[in-house]
């Protein structure tokens, strides 16, 4: 099941999404599109949209999704989101599932999340749709 979210801070709205789980998420890395960003949530951009030129409020939204969906992260205060373009993630039969590492670690941006933003996360769960694969 793919869970997809709309983020109406950009015009037209930003097209969110991410599987129910990490081994749903190994299909989204194995067959990512080019203008993909991600950061265990995907945004497909818009075209002539840049991953590394996108409106801090679309950032901000795809960080406070991040920060819900994440069972560890959900819990604590000034983490750290990570987010890259999809054709930079890398993943080898070593890893574990849900596990990526950078083809060049210059193409990884950082956002601190200070905390949970609720109106965010309500606003966009909102949108949220389910899909069955």
């Amino acid at each position: 099941m793919v869970i997809y979210y709309k983020s109406a801070v950009v015009d037209p709205p930003g097209f969110i999404y991410v599987g129910k789980d990490k081994f749903e998420n190994e299909d989204l890395i194995k067959f990512g599109w080019e203008e993909d960003v991600c950061a265990h949530i995907y945004l497909r951009m818009q075209e002539g949209q840049t991953w590394d030129n996108l409106p801090a409020e679309l950032v901000m939204d795809l960080a406070q999704l991040t920060k819900a969906n994440s069972i560890e992260g959900n819990k604590k205060d000034n983490i750290t989101v990570i987010y890259t373009p999809w054709s930079n993630l890398k993943k080898d039969g070593s890893m574990d599932v849900g596990q990526v590492s950078f083809k060049n670690p210059r193409l990884v941006k950082r956002i601190l999340v200070p905390q949970r933003e609720n109106p965010i996360v309500n606003r966009l769960n909102k949108t949220k749709t389910e899909l069955f694969k």
